[in-house]
């Protein structure tokens, strides 16, 4: 983490000395190339990448008549943030356009290295086509009134999957609806016989990718534990403060203590990337299992049932004490200073995925005849009839089908064009899930970056993060732990340095609004 700050930090350095170059009213021309940095939420390599690749590059070619060579970064998803920020330190290496975690895309907004597409995006197709519904996100990615990326979908968030033969297993009748009841279910999940082997003790109730995550809303897949607590900064009462300080993260550090000391919470937790959490899911290693909804509700059955594991998941409504689960910021296509034709590259690859047509399609759904079909055959033991479309079978994860690529169809700001045959593959499944978070979520909100913020928050938040671990894992008290806080010159004093800066931020802001 601290190589990150210093990097972070020279990258503010560089960019921020940097003069912003008067852009000429030129004709928007197509690039030749657009190179983009992406996480595995669009198809990986192993998925059929270079399908997806030639598919766009052929589309852009039949629909604009221009021909454009996509180059496609894509590190793996856990290691994503750390390969981009190591990327971003060397300007010569940049790509044309990046996905970006609303932590970093306020960063290096702030930072000056993102191109303000606001009046591309003002003039853009998708915003006039009539068939956009998503201004209330466009607006809340904003920055100083300035948007610098681009999201095609909201930002959606985690629900708390339970097993339902998990629970009938153990006699609980009804989901948690309280911590008491919560709590409760996760001691028989660890110390019963919940999965049904004859074995008590040998399972848990809950994993999840680390402590705290790394990226906001950051409680989000531990949301019980956490409640109304948050570690990082938030605005309350009308002023940011930094929730770590708050009286409520004693309690959500003695519920994290609590879990771990009594077994419900898998000990890998610390050093879990998703993808373990998800396998040690499919494994029926725990039973409850926070995690986002709509599409992935039909991604844990799918996998579940190719384990041969009763596969039948009831979405949570969160418990009292939570109140709403987070609907994060969603993460951002933005387009890099260092890009040659930024202009170009957003009318051809940003300004072009909600399309309404083809190209929205294979962003949503993927490749034609390698993620999804409409030619007669039988896929995992379904026949489908010519014409009839259907997702195909995952090319890295047998027994399972494709529901999706990069857009979530129930997240897309965007319609299909009336008219255009866009299949309808939103199942009861993710439907549920889906609707459980959109009646029972609030919206989260960018913390803008200030010049205290991208020199201190590194070392402050690698210090939170080990200072939690420790206290969860039993290794000190809370009051040992703020004692630590408290004297270590990375923690309370900086804390409050950047809690000092974004009121001031506040201010200068309000005073603005009254000129």
């Amino acid at each position: 983490m601290k190589k990150f700050f210093a990097m972070a930090l020279a990258l503010a350095l560089v960019l921020t000395s940097m003069v912003m170059p008067a852009v000429a009213e030129t004709e928007v021309t197509a690039p030749e190339t657009i190179t983009i940095m992406c996480d595995t939420t669009v198809v990986s390599e192993a998925n059929g990448r270079a399908d997806f690749e030639a598919q766009w590059e052929a589309l852009i070619q039949e629909k604009y008549g221009v021909k454009i060579d996509l180059v496609i970064i894509q590190p793996d998803h856990s290691a994503y943030a750390d390969v981009l920020q190591q990327t971003m330190v060397d300007r010569n290496s940049w790509p044309d356009v990046m996905i970006l975690p609303s932590t970093l895309y306020s960063s290096y907004a702030a930072a000056n290295a993102l191109w303000d597409m606001s009046a591309a995006w003002d003039a853009s197709a998708t915003k006039n086509s009539g068939r956009f519904f998503g201004d209330a996100v466009i607006e809340g990615l904003k920055i100083d009134g300035k948007l610098f990326g681009f999201s095609p979908t909201s930002g959606n968030g985690c629900v708390t999957y339970v097993k339902k033969a998990w629970l009938d297993n153990v006699g609980i009748e009804k989901v948690p609806t309280t911590w008491d009841e919560y709590a409760e279910m996760l001691d028989a999940f660890a110390n019963g016989d919940p999965d049904g082997n004859g074995k008590d003790g040998d399972t848990y109730g809950v994993s999840a990718a680390g402590f705290v995550g790394s990226e906001a809303p950051y409680t989000n897949y531990l949301a019980e534990f956490y409640q109304d607590a948050y570690p990082s900064f938030i605005l309350k009462d009308g002023k940011y403060v930094d929730g770590f300080t708050e009286e409520s993260m004693k309690g959500a550090l003695e519920r994290l203590a609590m879990g771990f000391e009594y077994g419900w919470i898998d000990p890998t937790t610390l050093t879990n990337a998703t993808k373990d959490c998800r396998n040690m899911f499919y494994d029926n290693k725990f039973g409850a299992f926070t995690y986002w909804a709509g599409n992935w509700a039909q991604n844990l059955k799918n996998n579940l049932e190719a384990k041969n594991v009763d596969s039948v998941l009831i979405p949570m409504a969160p418990i009292a004490e939570v109140g709403k689960y987070f609907d994060r910021v969603p993460p951002v296509w933005a387009i890099t200073r260092e890009c040659d034709n930024p202009e170009g590259v957003f009318k051809y690859f940003i300004d072009t995925m909600l399309d309404g047509g083809d190209i929205q399609m294979l962003w949503t759904y993927g490749a034609e005849d390698v993620h999804w079909s409409r030619k007669a055959e039988t896929v995992l033991d379904v026949a489908y009839a010519e014409g009839e479309f259907h997702m195909r079978e995952n090319l890295e994860t047998a027994g399972t089908a494709y529901t999706k690529n990069h857009i979530d169809p129930k997240l897309a700001l965007a319609n299909f064009a009336e008219g255009y045959d866009a299949p309808n593959q939103m199942t009861d499944v993710m439907a549920e899930s889906a609707d459980v978070f959109n009646a029972n979520s609030k919206l989260a909100a960018i913390v803008p970056t200030t010049t205290e913020m991208s020199e201190l928050n590194g070392d402050l938040t690698a210090l939170k993060n080990e200072l939690i671990a420790n206290v969860a894992m039993g290794k000190m008290t809370y009051d040992e732990a703020m004692a630590q806080f408290n004297a270590d010159p990375t923690g309370a004093a900086a804390s409050q340095k950047i809690v000092d800066s974004l009121n001031a931020y506040l201010a200068e802001q309000a005073a603005k609004a009254a000129e």
